[in-house]
């Protein structure tokens, strides 16, 4: 049964593989938390990022999307939803302070910073997206026949989870390597500051839509 839905699948594949690929809030977070806290967090935060799909697929498949859809104060609300998260996120980074010249001291937040916190932040950072909820619905009502069983459909979804972690455990695994963590962390709080920017403009873009 599976070979029925072969070319509807890569299909789907293609365009979410292309869409990953585009930089958003999920690639600036992955690359703040490698160069920031190692490849452990890092990872965490990717594999935070591919769980937060499921959020998507969830309420996809149970028709929650279409709802959305016909209904455009509850798109908005997911919208204010996202852009709040975005905004707290790079209002964040944006106080970012330098680093202490005092050999020996202690920074607080590398301490803070844990697997299953670097996790929630991934989660949170995907799932709270709502240009994630756009694409979704975009995807499963133009590439996905309504008679598709949602066996199937949910196979997608998983593969879509799969691939989003696995792309963001590589941006992970190159951010934190130790040559090029070390060439960004010598941008220390600046490059902080830009992550932040970078998220405050796409919460403002998503404030602009409503």
């Amino acid at each position: 049964m599976l070979s029925t839905y072969l070319g509807e699948f890569a299909a789907l594949a293609v365009v979410h593989f292309l869409a990953v690929l585009a930089p958003g809030p999920d690639f600036a977070v992955t690359i703040r938390q490698s160069v920031r806290f190692g490849r452990m967090i890092g990872t965490c935060t990717a594999l935070g990022i591919g769980a937060g799909i499921s959020v998507h697929v969830l309420y996809t498949l149970l028709g929650v999307g279409a709802l959305m859809h016909t209904t455009p104060w509850l798109l908005n609300v997911a919208k204010l939803l996202g852009a709040a998260y975005i905004l707290y996120l790079g209002i964040s980074l944006l106080r970012s302070k330098a680093k202490s010249s005092v050999p020996g001291e202690a920074e607080p937040e590398p301490a803070r910073q844990t697997l299953p916190r670097a996790f929630i932040t991934g989660f949170l950072t995907n799932a709270t997206n709502p240009k994630a909820t756009l694409f979704f619905l975009a995807i499963f009502t133009t590439l996905v026949s309504a008679s598709t069983p949602l066996s199937i459909q949910a196979l997608y979804g998983a593969w879509m989870c799969l691939v989003n972690a696995l792309w963001f455990v590589i941006v992970a695994l190159f951010f934190s390597s130790s040559r090029v963590r070390l060439l960004f962390m010598r941008l220390g709080h600046w490059f902080e500051r830009c992550m932040g920017l970078v998220l405050l403009l796409f919460a403002g873009r998503l404030l602009l839509s409503l």
